[in-house]
């Protein structure tokens, strides 16, 4: 976007940039319909040059559906209806594990793809049986509750797990299933703890 185009929604990306750092609701993020009324129609625009400014920072503007699956080219009333946050552009760097352990965030990898290859819900005990063979039984527990405290699953009355707003918003959840699939060998774990 030309640098005059940028400067035209200056104000615009001011407000927006306030609406979505400063948490005002449980769930961070911002409804689209509350940036719609802020911003005006063109609020999709706006976040385009937001998303701009984000990137020399390694951030961007992310919008999440309450549907699992995301539309290819959503209509404004979809937006509406959507939440949008900033987050990491890139959370896979080392640097940027905000104070995981790695074996925290494997088990995380594990319980979203086992979720996902559940088609979205698997009762929280199967999670549990699962992580038990990775990682020390007395962590289990308290992982699966960190998960959902934290907002990346979601457990309902009746202990069934499945993926929560923050799965949706900072985990490529098709990346991850490939990322996944495509590690079969010993030979490929060590070439990873090496890049590492």
């Amino acid at each position: 976007m030309s640098a005059k185009r940028k400067g035209q929604y200056a104000g615009k990306v001011k407000k927006a940039s306030q609406m979505l750092f400063y948490k005002r609701h449980v769930k961070p993020g911002v409804k689209g319909w509350e940036l719609h009324k802020a911003l005006g129609n063109d609020y999709p625009k706006v976040l385009g040059v937001l998303d701009d400014y984000l990137k020399p920072l390694d951030m961007q503007v992310k919008v999440v559906f309450e549907e699992e699956k995301q539309p290819e080219k959503p209509t404004i009333e979809e937006l509406d209806k959507a939440r949008f946050f900033v987050t990491l552009r890139n959370v896979a760097t080392k640097d940027k594990l905000m104070g995981w352990r790695v074996d925290d965030l494997a088990g995380l990898a594990i319980a979203i793809s086992y979720i996902v290859s559940n088609k979205g819900q698997v009762a929280r005990k199967d999670v549990e049986k699962l992580l038990g063979e990775k990682i020390p039984n007395w962590k289990v527990g308290l992982n699966l509750d960190r998960y959902v405290r934290y907002g990346y699953l979601m457990q309902d009355d009746k202990g069934q797990l499945c993926l929560d707003w923050r799965t949706r918003a900072e985990v490529d959840q098709k990346k991850l299933i490939e990322l996944l699939l495509s590690f079969d060998t010993e030979a490929d774990a060590s070439e990873m703890v090496d890049s590492n």
